[in-house]
């Protein structure tokens, strides 16, 4: 509201994985991508750029998904970075860490991993302290 910029979904697709293709490799975009088919690869938007990804109930990402918005009813097998809000639907299946802003889930999701309030670059940031020795 003050200050604060937030970076407003895309409600327009431009791009569309269907539903019989499998990408292998990493998968770079900007703007609007759908995904009704297969990613072996990671799915990775333009930083610092608005960015939604949508994956349907039959698309499998074998990868790390890196977004501002994500919406997914499908399967991500690799950790998840929402930057600004992901909403997992009812059939949506997430295996690895999921680093949010904002989240919305349904009634059966699933996910296998951490949930962490915060950007990636945080986790990174912590230091761990030795203790010393009581000579």
């Amino acid at each position: 509201m003050f200050g604060k910029k937030h970076s407003k979904p895309q409600t327009q697709i431009d791009s569309l994985i269907g539903a019989n293709a499998t990408i292998g490799g990493d998968l770079y975009f900007s703007g609007g991508l759908r995904v009704d088919g297969h990613v072996n690869g990671n799915v990775i938007a333009t930083p610092g750029k608005p960015s939604t990804l949508v994956l349907s109930e039959h698309a499998r990402v074998n990868g790390e998904v890196s977004v501002t918005h994500l919406v997914t009813n499908g399967t991500i097998n690799g950790s998840v970075s929402a930057s600004e809000y992901l909403e997992l639907q009812g059939k949506a299946k997430v295996t690895g860490d999921i680093y949010y802003k904002t989240m919305l889930i349904q009634l059966g999701a699933i996910i296998e991993g951490r949930l962490i309030h915060g950007k990636l670059e945080a986790e990174d940031k912590v230091v761990a302290f030795k203790a010393g020795s009581g000579e």
